[in-house]
């Protein structure tokens, strides 16, 4: 009888613990006009979703190159991680969403002759969609930007670009862009755009480096946003990100920066991502 009643009581904590866990789609789609072809996105929801009725935060969370839409959640491990920050209390229920930008054309930027529109499908196309299919709360306060990489990337350009729509934004290993305006001529040489002009370079060049940004933006619209910037000691992406953040220090921008041993890989982000979950849920509760 005593077996009995203990093999009840383990079958009522798996079914507890179920209760309590999140749910992830990794193939979900929408079509784009401006990119003219249907585009992959992951999503993953908090464990109360689908038995509430509230409105959720939501964080954007962006893929490196050569993964897509799947890459957090089978080799970032969002799934588990998110849910067991959430469980601790260390991150309050958020939707994670995460686009495909290795579809087409790889990347989270318009191209440099603008015949390419990813950053215009995200803002006009996406993010619309998304915040008007899923229960998300439509405010600066409650969203946030977050991507390793290429993403990381995608974090300092779409943060800096529109710091009215997110309230954090945490790049991870970040590529911040050419360094220089000659480097970023130099690439465009040695790319497959050998046809795009000096002119539409350097526009390129400008819109696209997180230093260029940082050096010619109001301060007030990047001290707007709270900024987490982490990056391995043996990350081979390590001088952009150090000057970014020197660059900050200079304006008085306050921000985290954190250079944590690891190197270019998921090992590094697994680490990475209870932190940024914690960091921007900060800016989602009251102070």
């Amino acid at each position: 009888m005593k077996n009995l009643i203990f093999f009840f009581f383990l079958l009522t904590l798996s079914f507890s613990g179920s209760a309590q866990t999140g749910k992830v789609f990794d193939n979900l789609s929408m079509s784009s006009s401006i990119l003219n072809m249907e585009r992959k996105y992951a999503l993953y929801l908090p464990p109360d979703y689908e038995t509430s009725e509230r409105s959720y935060p939501v964080l954007y969370l962006l893929h490196g190159g050569g993964d897509d839409q799947t890459g957090w959640v089978q080799f970032g491990e969002v799934l588990h991680i998110a849910d067991k920050a959430i469980r601790e209390g260390k991150a309050t229920p958020m939707i994670i969403v995460m686009p495909d930008a290795n579809t087409g054309k790889r990347g989270y930027f318009n191209d440099a002759r603008n015949e390419w529109r990813y950053e215009d499908f995200f803002f006009e196309e996406f993010m619309p969609y998304v915040e008007s299919t899923y229960r998300i709360k439509g405010e600066k306060r409650y969203r946030a930007v977050a991507g390793l990489s290429m993403g990381g990337g995608g974090t300092f350009m779409y943060a800096l670009h529109h710091p009215e729509l997110f309230s954090s934004a945490c790049p991870l290993s970040a590529s911040t862009g050419s360094l220089t305006l000659e480097e970023a001529k130099t690439r465009y040489k040695q790319s497959e755009n050998k046809d795009v002009s000096d002119k539409q370079i350097e526009a390129h060049f400008k819109k696209y480096s997180a230093l260029e940004l940082i050096k010619d933006m109001p301060e007030d619209d990047i001290k707007s946003v709270r900024w987490y910037i982490d990056c391995g000691d043996d990350d081979f992406l390590y001088e952009g990100n150090s000057l970014v953040h020197i660059a900050m220090r200079k304006k008085e921008i306050q921000h985290e920066f954190r250079i944590r041993d690891g190197s270019h890989s998921w090992t590094y982000w697994r680490e990475s991502l209870p932190e940024v979950l914690e960091f921007i849920s900060m800016a989602f509760h009251q102070h």
